[in-house]
């Protein structure tokens, strides 16, 4: 295996060098690859609601809980093997990487099919406990069939991704983001503009894109002469590989399966107010999903620097990594959040200029905006501690804030105190509060070294206590 053993040509040895300096190259490429993929349901918005209607605008917009719900679980799995083949690659054990890709592909071929059937199944209850307004069921209903009969693509490509990424390569995946969002824009206008389709048609124009990068992430595994090449003809199953990958993603998967579920409810608290409060609430979340872009990849950059690092015992180097990652979000949330307060009424007014959807949304956006900060300690921390294979207690911490401690706040709120919008709006950064103080707490009394899931490749290492620094 001479030419797997020189690693990937396009991967980054984060074991060496400076550290800033790799979180940053890293993160950008991953900044800019999810902004694009942002714009796949972005343009879907702004078509429907400058071309379609007000109905159609909040159907697509609202659904997003339920698709996280399902492609979330799957994405928590896949960010399990992407922290197996990040420690197994700087570990420079590239037999075991090429395990990792073949596991990752075939669970996520039988996976796809699975969610597809599980989401179209669950569509109609899923509706109904949002308390969606009638209005927009039928358009919800069709946007989400087509897109989990064609959620593969969008599978395949973020676990091709993350095998890239795992080692270091987080430009290719971006390049193929800009190819399928700006094909997912024009098929946007052909479909809904040109061809006078509504709802069907940004669903379609939306699996079709995602199709292509899928397509575009497995040709280059593919073509790979390094320690990340895809062979068809070995596609299978290694246990041992699928037994760290499940341990280290499950945790990940059941947050943000759990999370998503519990958001479901909390959307039905939103819905109560009406079509223009549904509206308002759906170019927040989309904004919202924008302003965090920048500490999600510093995240995702702290998850593979750790892997890395603590798969040859660098634990102070893995602990920089985690300090610096954290700084550079706390100040570009800051300067982001700042100018989302400032121009809020004209980026609400961009997606729907509505006189009432513009005033809830402005409303949402100028009081959640101080609180960003708080996701900051979330995303980094967490990002750190599952590169370090420990995934269960961020798991847990998340779905105590924001699952259990969110579902009561809202229950008091609605039910005792004011049932008014803005009260309930807020349940959102008390969870982002609850849960930075208990990952902080955690993280400063988790002892790092020896962290490492890639000790032995013959043996599934034991679920380890985490001790305690004295």
């Amino acid at each position: 295996m001479s030419a797997l053993a020189k690693g990937a040509s396009r991967s980054v040895d984060m074991t060496q060098g400076n550290v800033a300096g790799h979180l940053v190259r890293f993160a950008i490429p991953l900044l800019l690859g999810n902004l694009f993929q942002q714009l796949y349901n972005t343009v879907d918005l702004w078509v429907v609601g400058k071309f379609v209607s007000n109905e159609a605008y909040s159907a697509v917009g609202t659904v997003t809980p339920i698709i996280i719900m399902l492609i979330g679980f799957f994405m928590g799995l896949a960010s399990g093997a992407g922290v197996v083949i990040s420690q197994y690659y700087g570990a420079k054990k590239y037999d075991q990487v090429q395990k990792t890709v073949h596991t990752s592909i075939v669970m996520t071929l039988v996976l796809g099919v699975v969610l597809s059937v599980a989401g179209i199944l669950i569509i109609p209850l899923m509706l109904r406990l949002m308390k969606t307004d009638p209005q927009a069921i039928p358009e919800a209903t069709v946007y989400l069939t087509i897109y989990f009969a064609g959620a593969m693509g969008l599978l395949l490509y973020n676990m091709g991704s993350g095998i890239l990424r795992a080692v270091g390569d987080s430009k290719r995946p971006f390049y193929f983001l800009v190819v399928s969002a700006l094909l997912n824009i024009a098929l946007d206008f052909l479909f809904v503009v040109g061809f006078g389709m509504k709802v069907e048609g940004v669903a379609y124009a939306t699996i079709l894109s995602q199709g292509v990068s899928a397509a575009l992430v497995l040709g280059v595994l593919a073509r790979s002469d390094d320690c990340i090449r895809l062979r068809w003809k070995d596609l299978r199953i290694d246990r041992h590989i699928l037994r760290q990958i499940i341990r280290i993603g499950i945790p990940s998967a059941l947050q943000m399966a759990i999370t998503s579920f519990s958001n479901v409810f909390v959307q039905s608290y939103i819905n109560f107010f009406g079509l223009d409060c549904m509206s308002g609430w759906t170019t927040y979340s989309k904004l919202d999903q924008f302003i965090i872009l920048p500490v999600q990849s510093l995240g995702l950059a702290a998850t593979t620097f750790v892997g890395q690092n603590l798969g040859i015992s660098q634990v102070e180097r893995a602990k920089k990594g985690t300090r610096d990652a954290f700084f550079l979000s706390v100040g570009i949330t800051v300067v982001i959040s700042a100018a989302a307060i400032l121009f809020a009424p004209q980026l609400v007014a961009f997606f729907n200029d509505k006189p009432e959807v513009v005033d809830y949304g402005t409303l949402f956006l100028r009081n959640m905006c101080p609180c960003y900060v708080l996701i900051c300690v979330n995303q980094i921390y967490s990002g750190s501690l599952r590169g370090a294979g420990i995934s269960q207690p961020p798991t847990y911490i998340m779905l105590v804030s924001f699952v259990v401690f969110r579902q009561i706040y809202l229950y008091i709120v609605a039910n005792y105190i004011s049932n008014t919008i803005l009260p309930i709006a807020m349940g959102y950064p008390a969870g982002w509060l609850v849960c930075s103080i208990l990952t902080l707490i955690y993280y400063n009394h988790v002892d790092l070294a020896g962290k490492r899931v890639v000790d032995d490749p013959t043996s599934m290492p034991e679920t380890r206590k985490h001790s305690q620094n004295p």
